[in-house]
């Protein structure tokens, strides 16, 4: 599994999901994009990213953009963490829409957009300036039980047990 993560809290969802693979007697390990050089020892790949400014990260974009022939030979899922639920309940807008160039390339079999964590201690000023503008608001909105489930929804396709992962 390969993260972009700014902060580190979709390093953290990345690391549930290789956990649970892991526990479900998989192998799995979390790389972050800019360390990765080859996909060859790889039979699957999960790609998650930090969704800011309604956009996934660059360094997922482009990890997607240098292996899209190894991506699209192998079953690939797409995370992305980052819109935050608002205490209205409502969520940002649809985050799914910025992948549409790596699905435009890419046949995943799924993209799990998870609410993220925004802390302001670990913000730059402008961060904290953009979050002010749109009244995000701070705390840690991971749906831990959400992400345990849609990596367990992964063991079942990768073991065969099933065959449609949403």
């Amino acid at each position: 599994m390969t993260v972009a993560s700014r902060h580190g809290a979709t390093a953290g969802i990345a690391d549930v999901i290789a956990h649970e693979l892991t526990a479900d007697a998989l192998s799995a390990e979390v790389i972050p994009v800019e360390d990765v050089a080859s996909l060859e020892e790889y039979d699957a790949v999960i790609l998650g990213s930090a969704i800011y400014y309604g956009r996934w990260l660059k360094s997922a974009v482009d990890f997607a953009d240098l292996f899209v022939q190894e991506l699209s030979e192998r079953p690939l899922w797409l995370f992305s963490s980052g819109p935050v639920e608002r205490a209205s309940g409502h969520t940002s807008p649809d985050a799914d829409s910025d992948t549409s160039p790596i699905t435009g390339l890419l046949q995943p079999r799924s993209h799990k957009v998870f609410p993220g964590a925004l802390d302001k201690t670990q913000l730059s000023f402008a961060e904290r300036a953009v979050t002010h503008v749109v009244r995000a608001d701070y705390g840690d909105f991971r749906d831990w039980d959400d992400v345990r489930s849609w990596a367990h929804s992964i063991t079942a396709v990768l073991t065969g047990q099933d065959t449609d992962v949403g």
